[in-house]
């Protein structure tokens, strides 16, 4: 064990030596204890239910377990448990919160999973610079409540309670984004762990910059990189002002396109909007079931304004305007932070409430996004796909940046039922190509987009990234399967 640890950092043994006559499922022993000696016994665990358990995450892909699951509790430990993998030829899945919808957490070759949600501190809060650093273990809930009293908050918001640095390593947005943008605007800089164990600050050790023109935005490579490149153990991100005041409103339509079109028209007279959020009257249906709601069964819009009182007036009655002239109905808003929060919290819950429609089925969604005057001609013809599709689903977005879902629950054991699922993903990706926009506006690549990557980038953009990727990890043994 001693002679295997010395290897991790000298690259003496290939992976061969040690492990190419295990079983399925099963690491040889030697190397486990390395394993146990660098991060401590009690954060290893072979245990099949572990595995099984870090294998999964909210997608319909099926479980892909690894062979092993360690807890780091520090970056010295991350990098070690990278070298000593690397120097075996042992894949490296990351793991966060396991709420991706992409399957970037399955295993497909086994390996040894990190998982770094043990690192939870906060460790750096610079409030006269609007900025914080954090470890993987801290999740976007926590850093605002610690942040409560600050007058800052972080505002990227993809609904479920995910780690920031799962979040940064996905190119997440959600909810906020049309005002505040999404990862890829808020990350400053990232402390990544390189597959053979080296340290990688992106920026630039400490530093927290608002804007740099020094050299290639090594940054931004890695925000969406999906776990591919490297391991980050630290994310640098940008803080905003907590809005003086908050008012949410509600209002339904008579139709996908007047929903749509109200989206539109609401942009193009520059109504500083915080959140538009579309459901379609399935969504709308499920969610009154779920969280007690009493909406009405419609295509509706779910709204938010941040500003000054005066400021929230005159956005509320422009926007009124707006809708009304496009047939809204029922146009309603809350100021109080209790009404918000249950609304906001019917929304997030909408994956959720989806599923309750089928109950033991999984959940698909699918992420397109097109630039915004496309939006009401791909929503529309969605719409009459789905229903003409025989699925179980319905439609949910972040329309404000002309990106929507079609969450489709189906059974995961119907083989039939699994391939209309594909198709029908897979024709709705094709049409957003069609449109200029992209396969995946927030979920990621993962497992099931390749192809459609391929189609959007086209091949010297995919050749590009493998040569990015053969740099950074020329053994391809971080998180091998995913994106390429």
């Amino acid at each position: 064990m001693a002679e295997l640890l010395r290897a991790a950092t000298r690259g003496l043994f290939p992976w061969r030596s040690y492990c190419s006559q295990k079983a399925k499922g099963e690491l040889c022993r030697d190397f486990v204890e390395a394993l146990k000696a660098v991060v401590g016994g009690s954060h290893v665990s072979t245990a099949t239910a572990v595995r099984e358990q870090h294998g999964r995450d909210e997608s319909v892909h099926r479980c892909q377990p690894p062979d092993a699951v360690v807890w780091p509790q520090n970056v010295e430990q991350v990098s070690r448990v990278a070298a000593l993998c690397y120097s075996q030829g042992v894949p490296i899945i990351p793991f966060g919160t396991g709420t991706g919808l992409e399957g970037g957490v399955c295993a497909v070759q086994g390996g040894v999973c990190i998982n770094l949600t043990q690192m939870d501190q906060i460790l750096e809060l610079n409030l006269e610079d609007f900025s914080v650093v954090v470890e993987p273990g801290v999740t976007r809930k926590a850093l605002n409540t610690h942040l409560r009293d600050s007058g800052l908050w972080f505002p990227v918001d993809p609904g479920a309670d995910a780690s920031l640095c799962g979040m940064a390593a996905t190119a997440a947005s959600g909810t906020n984004a049309v005002r505040y943008g999404t990862m890829r605007d808020n990350v400053l800089n990232l402390e990544v762990v390189l597959p053979d164990g080296r340290l990688l600050h992106t920026a630039g050790p400490g530093r927290h910059f608002r804007k740099s023109a020094a050299g290639y935005n090594l940054t931004g490579l890695f925000v969406g990189s999906e776990g591919t490149l490297g391991l980050i153990t630290a994310t640098t991100l940008r803080l905003h002002p907590a809005p003086e005041a908050t008012v949410a409103a509600t209002c339904s339509f008579p139709s996908v396109q007047a929903a749509v079109d109200s989206t539109v028209h609401i942009l193009q007279a520059a109504v500083p909007v915080a959140r538009i959020e579309f459901l379609d009257d399935v969504m709308m249906d499920a969610c009154n079931r779920y969280s007690k709601l009493n909406c009405s069964v419609a295509p509706t819009l779910f709204l938010e304004f941040h500003g000054s009182q005066q400021a929230l007036e005159e956005q509320l009655q422009r926007t009124e305007e707006i809708v009304q002239q496009n047939g809204a109905s029922g146009f309603s808003w809350a100021k109080e932070a209790e009404e918000r929060s249950q609304l906001w919290a019917a929304r997030h819950n909408a994956w959720y409430a989806a599923l309750a429609l089928r109950p033991g089925c999984k959940g698909y969604s699918t992420d397109v996004c097109v630039p915004i005057s496309r939006l009401p001609e791909i929503l529309v013809q969605t719409k009459e796909d789905l229903n003409a599709s025989g699925l179980t689903g319905s439609i949910v977005g972040h329309v404000g940046d002309g990106n929507f879902h079609c969450i489709l629950v189906v059974n995961p054991d119907d083989a039939e039922e699994l391939g209309r699922v594909k198709a029908f993903a897979e024709q709705l990706g094709r049409r957003a190509l069609a449109l200029h926009g992209t396969c995946t506006g927030e979920h990621g690549i993962g497992l099931g987009k390749r192809q459609l990557l391929q189609e959007e980038v086209g091949a010297v953009g995919v050749e590009t990234m493998r040569q990015l990727k053969a740099v950074l990890d020329p053994r391809g043994l971080m998180n091998p399967g995913k994106v390429l």
